[in-house]
């Protein structure tokens, strides 16, 4: 038994399964978050026997060049928790400014965006992301291509522990019976959320073409975001919005019905890692079809749990879309090898022990480098 100090961005549904987890093993398990005010928060309250630490951060949203300052702050939650182990994450925010404090052993956990786009942007943030690792006793990613991108800003590849996250996969169960579409009407769906850098507009202007062709189409579209003004001018535009549904903001609860009731999941993700809505389709035994970036391609075979399309081109995506509608008799087939994929490779159950595994790698290390 260890006591940990989970560190995070903020309180999202991805938090609350990872606490979730931990409250129920033997670990002491203490909660920080950075900042508050973020999008796609998660509602439901902390879970029973996690306790949270009030600090001079978790108030408002964080810029980095901020996260000096916070350093001292840290530093006295750290004296009083006093834990065996870190464990934080996005790479240049929580996980940096822990690397800053000096503590170790830290446990550095990438949410994929981290590595795929930030540690990108400037000179400044891909020193900040080798400085982190440099820092980091292990390094925890939920893919082979984060594994990648940590070792080319240097950190060790046998300190790196890949784990997957998962779905719960009672709760996301497909039907008994998976059947073929009607010909008539066909629903595609998506969940993510509103910004640029989920492609959703890409998804709203295949639509369109697709349904010049194909009037029976159906979009149901999920969340919402900043691109909310130009999505409904695509639709309106293109003379579809009537075929759409928003939904908005809807329960973990109700999330599996809604993958239920579509013939085909997409996502115009212009970056990923693991995606846990691509899992939850899975899951639900919802056909995909996905921008071929790295992370869906470590997921989807072509033509076994659905498609991949070039990313950010809405011409290819609109024909695939069509192709999907041509070959819906199939669908059921791609309806079972989605679940069995979601079996193989997603069960969280399953995949948190690769987090242990790492924590007790952690531990051990520190203990033998003392």
């Amino acid at each position: 038994m260890a006591r940990l100090i989970y560190f995070s961005r903020d309180y999202t549904t991805h938090d609350h399964r990872f606490l979730s987890a931990l409250a129920r093993t033997d670990h002491d398990i203490f909660y920080m978050r950075l900042e508050s005010g973020n999008i796609h928060l998660e509602d439901r309250p902390i879970p029973e026997g996690i306790e949270p630490i009030t600090w001079a951060g978790g108030r408002k949203t964080i810029r980095v060049d901020d996260l000096q300052n916070l350093v001292p702050a840290l530093n006295v939650a750290i004296q009083q928790v006093k834990p065996d182990l870190i464990h934080a994450g996005p790479i240049q925010r929580s996980a940096y400014l822990v690397a800053l404090s000096g503590f170790q052993p830290l446990v550095s956990v990438s949410w994929g965006y981290d590595l795929i786009i930030d540690a990108n942007r400037s000179s400044e943030w891909e020193r900040i992301t080798r400085f982190t690792l440099e820092q980091s006793t292990t390094m925890i990613g939920d893919c082979n291509t984060i594994r990648q991108l940590a070792i080319s800003y240097g950190m060790p590849d046998e300190r790196i522990v890949t784990f997957p996250w998962g779905i719960d996969l009672e709760l996301f169960s497909p039907t008994d019976i998976a059947s073929v579409p009607d010909e008539q009407t066909f629903t595609l769906l998506s969940t993510r959320g509103w910004e640029p850098v989920y492609g959703v507009d890409v998804i709203a202007r295949a639509f369109v073409k697709a349904s010049r062709k194909r009037p029976g189409l159906r979009l149901v579209m999920l969340g919402g975001g900043s691109q909310a003004s130009l999505l409904e001018r695509i639709f309106e535009s293109g003379g579809v919005s009537e075929q759409v549904q928003f939904p908005g903001q809807i329960s973990q609860d109700q999330l599996p019905d809604i993958y239920r009731s579509a013939d085909l999941y997409i996502s115009a993700s212009h970056s990923d890692g693991t995606s846990i809505s691509l899992l939850e389709a899975l899951g639900c035994g919802c056909p995909v079809l996905a921008s071929d970036i790295p992370g869906n391609q470590e997921w989807i075979t072509p033509g076994v749990q659905g498609w991949l399309f070039p990313d950010a081109d809405d011409n290819s995506l609109a024909q695939g879309i069509l192709h999907a509608v041509e070959q819906r008799d199939q669908l059921p087939r791609m309806s079972r090898s989605a679940r069995a994929l979601a079996e193989q490779r997603a069960n969280w159950n399953v995949n948190f022990q690769q987090l242990l595994h790492a924590y007790r790698m952690t531990l051990h290390h520190s203990a033998a480098s003392q």
